[in-house]
């Protein structure tokens, strides 16, 4: 069966601001148009206008393009994989792009409207979730286009170390409660996958059974609650930032228990170094869009790029956001939800 993520990526940084809209650094922001001069211009076709992740890789996409002389316009793809779909495709008639960064809303349905985009000259760069029915790899999907990604197994894979690493301040025997997303999304699914079986290969951890902590503090309240009348001696939770800051606050301050964040907005960020959580999945979003433009308008310039690499390897300490890691980075991620 194949995997289908619609709007499942965004889930794991769900969240949404109510920011601006369509924004550029020199360009209209009009449909239409050409750019049949020297200028690069490059569409940034972002999950939402309203997301506050999308705008902080935005940031960096307009940083990186002011940089180079170039021109960005944000493409609202308002969660919405079908209208990416038509976006892509009027793109390639109106020629008004030579980059195109995508956030698939729907990781199966902009693949072919992406290779077309490939074959009509437009360099493609794939931004965050893998575009593609592979959830465990950085290797381009859609032949010719850019791949700078963060596959949700390996997100799962980090997850479950980040466990580790609190277990052993806890020792033998140290109980790991994960709150899963929503299992009904496949890129869910596939983090969770890797998660549990990073967690049970672990000879210290107990796992104990997977709740669905969601993406909201009120479902993180809840999940956390279903865990501690199960096993009020939990020593790990792990779960999206937003459910485990409700997890947190029902715990309390005096809690022993090590909370593991999914996601790195400036408020877990800050959860981390001051102690009261053990760790966040630490990815740098605003360095990520800024990469993102320089390895699409270098392509465009007719430069050769590396055409598929993790996002991790602009993380502090490859994405394990523990307090000593955040600290020694000076981290600030950049966005917040």
């Amino acid at each position: 069966m194949k995997k289908k993520l619609i709007l499942g990526l965004a889930a794991m940084l769900a969240g949404s601001l109510a920011l601006s809209g369509c924004a550029s650094n020199g360009g209209s922001g009009a449909d239409g148009g050409d750019s049949a001069n020297d200028t690069v211009e490059v569409g940034f076709f972002g999950f939402s206008a309203a997301n506050s992740f999308a705008q902080a890789v935005y940031k960096g996409v307009e940083e990186a393009s002011t940089e180079a002389g170039a021109k960005s316009t944000f493409v609202d793809g308002q969660f919405d994989g079908q209208l990416q779909v038509q976006q892509i495709n009027d793109a390639i008639t109106s020629k008004r792009y030579d980059v195109i960064i995508i956030q698939a809303n729907d990781n199966l349905a902009v693949q072919e409207p992406l290779k077309k985009a490939v074959d009509a000259g437009i360099t493609v760069v794939v931004e965050f979730a893998p575009v593609g029915p592979e959830l465990d790899t950085a290797d381009p999907q859609v032949e010719g286009a850019i791949s700078f990604v963060d596959p949700p197994v390996g997100n799962g894979e980090a997850l479950a170390e980040l466990a580790g690493l609190a277990c052993e301040e806890v020792g033998q025997g140290c109980k790991v409660a994960y709150m899963e997303g929503s299992p009904a999304l496949p890129l869910d699914k596939a983090r969770t996958d890797a998660v549990l079986s990073g967690l049970k290969a672990n000879s210290a951890i107990d796992v104990l059974p997977t709740v669905v902590g969601g993406y909201s503090s009120d479902e993180g309240r809840s999940a956390f609650q279903d865990i501690i009348q199960a096993n009020p001696d939990v020593d790990v939770v792990i779960g999206s930032t937003q459910a485990v800051a409700g997890a947190s606050l029902a715990a309390g301050a005096d809690s022993a228990i090590k909370f593991i964040g999914n996601g790195t907005p400036e408020s877990a960020v800050q959860r981390v170094r001051n102690g009261e959580w053990f760790a966040v999945y630490a990815l740098d979003v605003v360095a990520n869009g800024r990469k993102a433009a320089e390895l699409g308008i270098a392509h465009a310039n007719g430069e050769k790029v590396e055409m598929g690499s993790l996002q991790t390897s602009l993380s502090p300490n490859n994405g394990l956001g523990t307090k000593e890691a955040l600290d020694e980075a000076d981290f600030i991620s950049g966005y917040d939800e």
